[in-house]
């Protein structure tokens, strides 16, 4: 028989107590003796986003049953963006993908689990869950547990991104209390993740594009019961893929399937975020892929997906032509994705997505016509960000803006500026010390981004950070410029009323000032003292790498030893 790596733990005479405490959980001989599958979700109440994930787990849990397992389910951590947003909070989300990936590490090889099946719902849990599966490294399966359905509010659909800008309009007398207050209850009629193309459901279609997901799930709206057919189906998949001794994550995750999720990506308009996370999941499997990586594949992926904050459509709309599916075989056979990785399937990406329907013309274009011939985000690199920034361009009407630096030292003192509309058009809004070092954590702005855009001040205005942005975030916002200015990138040496030349035509960002000038400040700079030097936080800055590299704490593929032999 085939050794497994749970034996370690159950077979022999000094496995006496290690088979009392399984038997303590209810297992008898039979389930012992068989592979051990985790099933992680972060099944909870700090945010609707996860809490799909009871009934798609216990689906999960049957499959690996049918298919001859042991299900052993575990949770993890999910800190939520939406409630930590506009304070010191977020300065914990994207750390928390560092905890889920270390916490998924330390379940899977403390427990010796044969298989994984790792469930994702608010942003950070998608790339966390999946580094925790690509840094395992056995037979493993990821799910989105599902976006939310989009709420009805006079007659259209919206999202949370909408109550986030009716702040601003509420400022500016563009919208009543009184409308806001309908608008709240109105905008997430259901659990499940944010509706438009921001980070989870970017991240969905990415892990699909990587081979890593079961096929063509990740658009289906949260709530609806079709999630329990396809979790059950990967129960029995990650089964057969155990019997079989493959392919493993590692297999799967290639320096191609990493290129073919950029694209999709860019071809949807996603979350800027997916350009860090693609980064710390190549980190994962040891494979060296970074921000100069992701604009080769940005720049040359059209854009053809119509999706909200760019665009006008929903995750569900996606679902109801057919999918992620429909993307990645339209962008196989226009050549903009590679189909020959593999998949969890054990086939090509080719053959998984080979029988998608045609893209429907509006919510997702044919590639051979576009909606804009190169991808909805672009890398920036100049004088202000040597080693880059990104900007979402998908829906915006001005590519080229020239304006003055008004610096803010940290995201507090920016909003209270911007809420008390003490700027105007033509001001280039610095918000520095919020990288993943001067956070600590580098925190996303949504709430910043989306008061300006509901001050009717949305392209009139530019923002840039070396802080992170919501996938939802639209306007001339520019993050996650590296180096950041707490580890002495030029962010930290601009000053206000320095002129700054942003020209996403060209991908160029800089700061108009002379080489001499620049010397002096680089004389005078003094670090940055970020306000968190112990706990979490301070752990995270004394290990996370740049921007540009992910933002990751450790050297990548980690290894283990095989229980197999």
């Amino acid at each position: 028989m085939k050794r497994l790596r749970s034996d370690v733990t159950k077979i022999g005479l000094d496995r006496t107590p290690h088979r009392a405490f399984m038997r303590a959980m209810g297992l008898d001989d039979d389930a012992i003796a068989k592979p051990m599958v985790g099933i992680v979700s972060m099944k909870g109440e700090q945010t609707p986003c996860n809490m799909t994930h009871g009934f798609q787990v216990e689906a999960a849990k049957a499959g690996v049953q049918a298919g001859g397992g042991t299900p052993r389910e575990f949770s993890t951590i999910s800190v939520s963006d939406g409630i930590g947003m506009n304070h010191e909070g977020m300065k914990l989300s994207l750390v928390s993908r560092e905890i889920i990936a270390d916490s998924i590490e330390a379940v899977v090889h403390g427990h010796a689990y044969d298989a994984l099946i790792g469930f994702g719902g608010c942003d950070k849990t998608l790339p966390g869950v999946l580094m925790g599966i690509v840094r395992c490294n056995v037979p493993g399966i990821f799910i989105f547990g599902g976006a939310a359905l989009p709420g009805r509010f006079d007659g259209k659909d919206v999202s949370v991104l909408d109550a986030y800008e009716a702040i601003g309009a509420v400022q500016t007398g563009h919208m009543s209390e009184a409308d806001l207050a309908r608008l709240e209850r109105a905008c997430k009629p259901t659990v499940g993740a944010c509706a438009g193309q921001f980070t989870a459901n970017t991240m969905a279609m990415v892990s699909e594009a990587l081979g890593l997901s079961f096929p063509n799930v990740s658009m289906i709206p949260g709530v609806y019961s079709e999630r329990a057919q396809a979790a059950e189906q990967a129960g029995r998949l990650v089964m057969e893929m155990l019997e079989r001794g493959g392919p493993l994550p590692r297999e799967i995750l290639t320096r191609t399937s990493l290129e073919n999720a950029a694209a999709i990506v860019a071809a949807t308009g996603g979350s800027t975020n997916a350009a860090l996370h693609l980064s710390a999941i190549a980190n994962e499997a040891g494979i060296a892929f970074d921000i100069d990586d992701v604009d080769r594949v940005f720049a040359r992926t059209p854009l053809i997906g119509d999706l909200r904050p760019g665009g006008r459509f929903h995750a569900k709309d996606v679902y109801e032509i057919g999918g992620t599916a429909v993307v990645i075989r339209a962008l196989i056979e226009s050549g903009h994705i590679d189909g020959s990785p593999l998949t969890v399937t054990g086939k090509s990406l080719a053959e998984t997505y080979g029988a998608a329907p045609d893209p429907d013309g509006t919510v997702i274009r044919s590639p051979a016509t576009p909606i804009s011939p190169d991808g909805g985000l672009a890398i920036l690199k100049g004088s202000l960000a040597p080693n880059g920034a990104v900007l979402k361009v998908a829906g915006m009407k001005t590519l080229v803006f020239e304006g003055t630096a008004r610096v803010f030292e940290s995201e507090d003192d920016c909003a209270k500026a911007v809420a008390a509309r003490q700027y105007e058009a033509g001001d280039v809004l610095i918000i520095r010390n919020e990288g993943p070092v001067g956070g600590p954590g580098m925190r996303e702005m949504l709430g910043v981004t989306a008061l300006i855009y509901g001050q009717q001040m949305g392209e009139k205005v530019a923002l840039i950070t070396d802080g992170r942005f919501s996938g939802a975030t639209r306007g001339m916002c520019i993050g996650y410029v590296s180096p950041e200015a707490a580890t002495g990138g030029p962010l930290g040496l601009v000053e206000t009323g320095d002129r700054i030349l942003i020209d996403a035509k060209q991908h160029k960002i800089d700061l108009l000032v002379d080489e001499a000038e620049m010397e002096r400040r680089r004389a005078a700079w003094t670090p940055h003292t970020p306000k968190h030097p112990a706990g979490v936080l301070g752990k995270y800055a004394k290990l996370v790498g740049p921007a540009h590299e992910g933002a990751v704490t450790h050297e990548g593929a980690a290894e283990w030893p095989d229980l197999t032999r």
